[in-house]
């Protein structure tokens, strides 16, 4: 019914819009997890990410806009990944902010992964197109 790219993106869409809300980020020195929802600049990012996998979604029949989009999201969880990254490595010294990672550190690895793989399925499809073009 759909083609592969959909399930990918609805896979980086549950990714960053659902599981953030379940699993912590990290869990700081007293044990308190901490969520994306707590600071704005992580929940902005995860809403933009899924905003553009739906974008993408809805896109379908414009396969070059699907694949832009889909390189833009790569790029913003790329800079989420790198905020996470920089809050858990600049922490002072021995007294560390963040004590223990969480699951949540990881989703947009995960994320790109999927939109990897979706982009890659749509360059196939384009490709397909623009080869049946070329035999008419």
């Amino acid at each position: 019914m759909f083609r592969i790219q959909t399930y990918y993106l609805i896979g980086s869409i549950l990714i960053t819009a659902v599981l953030p809300f379940v699993f912590p980020l990290w869990h700081d020195a007293s044990g308190k997890a901490f969520y994306f929802m707590m600071d704005i600049s992580y929940a902005v990012l995860f809403g933009l990410s899924t905003a553009l996998s739906v974008l993408a979604i809805l896109f379908h029949t414009k396969r070059q806009h699907q694949f832009v989009l889909g390189r833009l999201n790569m790029i913003l969880n790329l800079i989420l990944l790198g905020l996470l990254v920089y809050r858990t490595l600049s922490a002072s010294g021995g007294t560390s902010a963040v004590s223990e990672k969480g699951v949540g550190m990881f989703l947009p690895i995960f994320s790109i992964v999927l939109l990897v793989l979706a982009n890659k399925a749509i360059k196939k499809d384009e490709d397909l197109v623009k080869s049946v073009d070329r035999l008419r």
